[in-house]
């Protein structure tokens, strides 16, 4: 040991109760002493991504939730529907720690050359368990990060930017020369944007509000397509001639938008085709779903041949599977350009009571571009 934490540090927690009741709370937990190998990091910074919110939340209907507990310690309650509470099973009566993603100071170090090495260095951590005062990883599980910048600058250095550059590199894998994305003017969108304009490589952003449009435009995009304009098919048509894009990435999962994209794919196929087949073109497109911000069901009219495919993709299976050494040279390109390509914004940073806070939920909850927040755990806690 190199230096000594606290004790003990608030932990914020997620359970499922079997009767269908959703709680979330502060829970002290114990600092624990570092092993060899491992460092004690004062998390400082972490953001409240999408998949944070979906573990925090669950299925809970957001709209009774209820507060109590104390000033120090408040308790959200709130009701899961009794048709979600299949889908909760697998987490009933588990007490959950929240948070995939943060960053903040090693305050305290095992005796390893290698951790010792992170003592008093600002690092972004990928272990879960974030929304937590003090936490406890091995020192391999740290990026160290540029000596100017801060927490809230690498808080967001995993999620958004290695899903955005994992993207780019299953287009370049899997054949295609193009990208199609949806809820383009996210966090995670502008990075795929910056990504792209510096790559040199053709992408297509789908928004559903002309400002945010009007975002992705005052940031270099060329093809923007807004699915609430009554032309947005055949601006989608045009866009797809235009890059030759056969691979989307969808964040809304439910609806028609992924039909859609399919349809419009192969009918931009179809304007450049030398010869009629009645089976479609024979260009394979692909649309991966990648997250939930449409819960309902993905619903798709099969127009478009016979050559595509639909399915899920996350980020941490296509980590494993491209390897350790594929994984650190996107990790390298992040601390590269940390502060520009992969650079975030937040509306608002607070605290984990606040976190807890119902006008504040009511606005982080809502998963709204523009509205990303970032929890600071130490947040108004002194030395504690």
């Amino acid at each position: 040991m190199s230096s000594q934490p606290p004790p003990s540090g608030l932990q914020l927690r997620s359970l499922v109760k079997p009767e269908g009741q959703l709680e979330i709370s502060l829970v002290s937990i114990p600092t624990p002493q570092p092993a060899a190998d491992e460092v004690v990091v004062r998390i400082e910074a972490t953001p409240l991504n999408p998949s944070d919110i979906g573990l925090l939340f669950g299925a809970a209907d957001i709209g009774t939730a209820k507060l109590s507990g104390t000033v120090a310690n408040p308790v959200i309650t709130a009701q899961i529907p009794p048709q979600a509470m299949k889908g909760m099973a697998g987490r009933s009566g588990q007490s959950l720690p929240v948070g995939n993603e943060g960053a903040g100071v090693v305050v305290a170090a095992g005796d390893s050359d290698v951790a010792r090495a992170l003592l008093g260095k600002t690092v972004a951590v990928l272990g879960g368990a974030m929304y937590s005062q003090y936490r406890c990883v091995k020192a391999e599980q740290c990026l160290l990060l540029p000596a100017d910048a801060t927490p809230a600058d690498g808080a967001s250095c995993f999620v958004n930017p290695l899903t955005s550059l994992g993207m780019v590199e299953t287009m370049r894998r899997e054949g295609h020369k193009a990208l199609v994305h949806t809820a383009a003017a996210s966090n995670l969108g502008q990075m795929l944007n910056k990504i792209c304009i510096k790559d040199g490589i053709g992408l297509v952003n789908i928004v559903r509000k002309p400002e945010q449009a009007a975002l992705l435009k005052s940031q270099g995009a060329k093809h923007v397509c807004d699915a609430s304009a009554p032309t947005f098919m055949e601006d989608l048509t045009q866009a797809l001639v235009a890059t030759g894009a056969t691979l989307a990435f969808d964040a809304t999962g439910g609806g028609k938008l992924a039909g859609q994209i399919l349809s419009c794919m192969e009918a931009a196929l179809n304007r450049t085709a030398k010869e009629y087949s009645r089976y479609g073109s024979a260009t394979h497109k692909q649309v991966y779903i990648y997250g939930g911000l449409d819960t309902g069901p993905t619903e798709f009219n099969r127009s478009f041949g016979m050559a595509w495919g639909m399915g899920g993709w996350l980020l941490f299976p296509f980590l494993q599977r491209i390897g350790a050494d594929a994984a650190q040279t996107l990790r390298q390109r992040v601390v590269a350009e940390l502060k520009t390509t992969f650079a975030s914004s937040y509306s608002r940073e607070i605290s984990l009571v606040e976190a807890l806070q119902p006008h504040e939920i009511a606005i982080y909850g809502q998963r709204a571009t523009g509205t990303k927040y970032l929890i600071n755990p130490n947040k108004n806690a002194g030395d504690a």
